[in-house]
């Protein structure tokens, strides 16, 4: 018989699928790392895990402790799926901008979720950051997450992901495309890949509102490149250590409009329902197609699943209310 100890033996293996339709004007095979296939549907369950037993093993959690975390919704469905399995309690902290269908989930999953304003500065102790870590002091027997610090986040992908994408494509990848949040998923991957190939391209998705491609390109932390984006998952205020801007080759930039509509077009065109970062991916690899030749291996990464953006990119009446739809 054939079968896994409990929910989290189901972590990764996750399948490359070829891309057909919105790629077609791309002159390389587009290949998608599906990460939806894993059971809390996001690729945010292999450092989940890693985070929690790497914190078990040097004592940081502690049996019958409660895991607390800022997230944007889908590291908080890996902790909680873990947390049930190992006996903890979870408490995490998210922004109001994160979807509805992600603070019900968690709940679902037994939660505790705290919702914090977005449009509010880092320091301001109403983020989602202080208020992650002001729960953290206060709640005994607590482990802080922490997954934009935390190394284990890249760890996970580059002794999980990235082994698996350069296997899949028996080695023959040449380029590697992901939105960048936290940087665990293109630091750890890129790493991995550029070990067995140097010349492997890895290539991170930002969003406007974010500081990743400027400092990436100038070394210059501008806060004029910070304001309010409606993508969820990617681009950041802050600079997370888990994001190596060693090895990113370069950022291209993709607008809340273009990632919104391209999340759409996936679930109607490539049968891919999935979620906001998707869209954005898919558009930053059609902006950088100068970058590809006849016979490359484009990977993208595809996050998260489209369940959690019913309420958004998913619906057409949201959609005409941003004005991404005429």
């Amino acid at each position: 018989m054939k079968y896994v100890e409990n929910i989290l033996g189901t972590i990764g293996n996750t399948p490359l699928v070829k891309m057909n339709v919105l790629t077609k004007e791309l002159p390389c095979l587009v290949l998608a790392k599906y990460e939806t296939f894993n059971p809390g549907n996001s690729v945010k369950d292999r450092m989940a895990l890693q985070m929690i037993n790497d914190a078990e093993a040097d004592g940081r959690l502690k049996p019958g402790g409660t895991i607390i975390e800022g997230t944007s919704g889908n590291t908080g469905m890996g902790l909680a799926l873990a947390a049930i399995v190992k006996g903890y309690k979870c408490i995490f902290v998210l922004a109001d901008k994160q979807s509805k269908e992600k603070m019900d989930i968690l709940r679902a999953v037994g939660a505790e979720v705290v919702v914090c304003p977005t449009s509010v500065e880092p320091e301001d102790p109403s983020s989602y950051y202080s208020v992650s870590k002001r729960l953290a002091e206060e709640t005994p027997n607590s482990w802080y997450v922490n997954q934009y610090d935390n190394p284990s986040n890249c760890k996970a992908h580059f002794l999980s992901t990235g082994p698996e994408i350069w296997d899949q494509t028996d080695g023959k990848i040449t380029h590697f495309v992901v939105g960048v949040g936290t940087g665990g998923t293109i630091s750890g991957v890129g790493s991995y890949l550029k070990m067995k190939n140097p010349n492997i391209k890895i290539w991170g998705i930002d969003t406007y509102g974010s500081v990743f491609k400027k400092y990436h390109e100038t070394g210059i932390f501008d806060e004029n490149e910070i304001y309010p984006y409606v993508t969820e998952g990617i681009g950041e205020d802050i600079l997370p250590m888990n994001v190596n801007f060693g090895v990113i080759d370069g950022f291209t930039k993709v607008t809340d409009k273009d990632a919104a509509v391209y999340t759409q077009r996936l679930a109607k065109e490539e049968g891919m329902f999935l979620g906001n970062s998707a869209g954005a991916a898919v558009k930053g690899l059609l902006q950088l197609k100068s970058h590809f030749k006849d016979d490359d291996v484009v990977v993208v990464l595809f996050h998260d699943h489209g369940t959690r953006y019913v309420g958004k990119m998913f619906n057409d009446d949201w959609m005409r209310e941003m004005k991404y739809l005429k």
